[in-house]
């Protein structure tokens, strides 16, 4: 198992759920929730300062996904937030498949006693810290990084040819 504090996200269109994990991995724990910003500029600044502040070694972010393992409307909204993520990052960011992660945050706050009008404020929370706990069982269960690496946008190699 790898070493450092990881970040999970769980991106939704209005809110964004912030988990952390101790710096052995073993146990995530939810942080704050963010407010989405359209313009894309306070809540990756706000995830930034966060990654900062715990000395972060990477963050993942959930991917959503349909049961049956296809795209939805969410994916590339996630997608993109990623890539936004990895673009203002010093660290490495990884989407993982964060399937059923909201319901299971709904499961769990209901079995805790809280009322359905009091979820929404630390729902996404809840939902980011099981993303992450289960990217953090994920590698100490295979011994390798968990999701998909977000690559960094690649400079072009060579200057495209003249048109006559």
């Amino acid at each position: 198992m790898r070493h450092g504090v990881r970040v999970g996200v769980d991106v939704g269109t209005a809110r964004i759920g912030v988990a952390r994990s101790d710096a052995h991995g073993m146990l995530a724990t939810p942080v704050e929730t963010v407010n989405r910003d359209s313009a894309g500029v306070v809540d990756i600044a706000r995830i930034r300062g966060i990654v900062a502040e715990l000395e972060a070694v990477e963050v993942i972010v959930g991917l959503p996904l349909a049961l049956s393992g296809r795209t939805t409307a969410s994916t590339g909204d996630a997608v993109g937030f990623a890539e936004a993520l990895e673009r203002a990052l010093p660290v490495p960011v990884r989407l993982v498949d964060e399937r059923l992660s909201t319901v299971a945050a709904q499961s769990v706050l209901r079995a805790s006693g809280r009322k359905a009008k009091t979820h929404r404020p630390v729902i996404d929370q809840v939902a980011a810290t099981i993303i992450l706990q289960h990217a953090l069982d994920a590698e100490r269960a295979s011994g390798r990084p968990p999701g998909t690496l977000v690559d960094p946008p690649r400079e072009p190699t060579a200057d495209p040819p003249e048109r006559p």
